[in-house]
């Protein structure tokens, strides 16, 4: 089964990723398709916390039946240390929404992509100008600005105070806090499978090793030398083929941050048994048609050094989704899987 593969590019204008342009993207603020029933802010809200959790990435994965024409998968993440513990993914909020061809929001033409960016296509609820989420609140002075949470008002305030009760409105800057760096992922189908596949393991090891030692190899080179002895170093541990086989398969494209296999399955990090295992095998049901969900695309510990949030870690973050997609109105909760390189104990 052919896998894509997706790679974090910087866009000189992100108006490019804007929901016009159904894009697939790294951070920012998220580019919403259904613009009416918008995930409530408690849907997006920690539960360990209740802090308003970040966008994090949105894929464009449509396909071909009357009610994916297009279709796309977001998700979010509460950034708060203390909510993140390993094999958890709790702190993690995955969104899936579609829409037919023929729909009230966007133009059953191919969008432009000649020229200038146009605008974004305004959604019909107010959203956070802080993160772009639902914002049921407005500034208590000017009443022009809308809020999801009070957290995000008070990150907000220092560049709102200007121009507030004013009628010239600041220009949106990134809030480091709260929005992530923003880039466009880009998917391609793996150029290298083929030959990858007629190889031999020791002969992609060594190629791995070298791109290793150049320091070319995203977010496994920064992984503490301790973690990696448990699997390469000279301990009884080290012989760990699952995370042997995830280096080989990443050494020729270091830098993907998607692996996208719809039906098929993840590229583990580590041993399943000792990790998710017990997630895997209770993975519940599709919540708007009860069908069997089915993983689709992960998120790679690459996409951590583009991030620049010290406080993250990951090994993979595995999406599941419903299998039949199911036609659904607005945004429908589907399901991560989060593991993590954990050093065992030592006796």
């Amino acid at each position: 089964m052919e896998i894509d593969l997706g790679f974090a590019e910087k866009q000189d204008d992100v108006a490019w990723l804007s929901n016009r342009y159904f894009p697939s993207k790294l951070g920012g603020q998220p580019a919403w398709l259904e613009l009416e029933s918008l995930p409530a802010t408690t849907v997006l809200q920690c539960s360990k916390c209740k802090a308003p959790k970040s966008f994090l990435a949105q894929l464009y994965s449509p396909f071909e039946d009357e009610f994916n024409f297009h279709r796309s998968i977001y998700v979010f993440l509460c950034r708060n240390p203390d909510c993140q513990q390993p094999q958890d993914a709790s702190n993690f909020t995955v969104l899936r929404s579609q829409l037919p061809l023929k729909n009230k929001f966007f133009s059953e033409e191919d969008p432009d992509d000649e020229g200038d960016p146009l605008p974004a296509i305004p959604c019909w609820k107010k959203l956070c100008a802080a993160c772009g989420c639902l914002a049921p609140h407005a500034c208590s002075k000017c009443k022009a600005i809308h809020y999801c949470s009070s957290e995000h008002q008070r990150a907000h305030w220092p560049q709102h105070k200007p121009s507030c009760g004013s009628s010239s409105s600041a220009r949106h800057e990134p809030l480091g806090n709260v929005e992530f760096p923003e880039f466009e992922i880009v998917m391609d189908s793996n150029p290298t499978n083929s030959a990858e596949n007629e190889k031999d393991d020791e002969t992609r090891l060594a190629e791995f090793e070298e791109l290793e030692a150049s320091g070319k190899t995203g977010e496994l080179s920064n992984v503490s030398e301790a973690e990696l002895d448990k699997y390469f170093g000279q301990t009884a541990a080290a012989d760990d083929k699952t995370f042997r086989q995830f280096k080989k398969k990443t050494a020729a494209e270091p830098e993907q941050i998607i692996r996208y296999q719809r039906g098929g399955s993840p590229l583990w990090i580590t041993d399943t048994t000792k990790t998710v295992q017990d997630r895997l095998e209770s993975l519940p049901n599709c919540s708007a048609c009860g069908g069997a969900r089915q993983f689709e695309f992960q998120i790679m510990p690459q996409a951590l050094t583009l991030l620049e949030d010290e406080n993250l870690d990951w090994g993979v973050l595995a999406v599941y989704t419903c299998a039949r997609s199911c036609p659904i109105e607005g945004y429908v909760e589907e399901v991560l899987v989060k593991q993590d390189i954990v050093a065992e104990e030592q006796s």
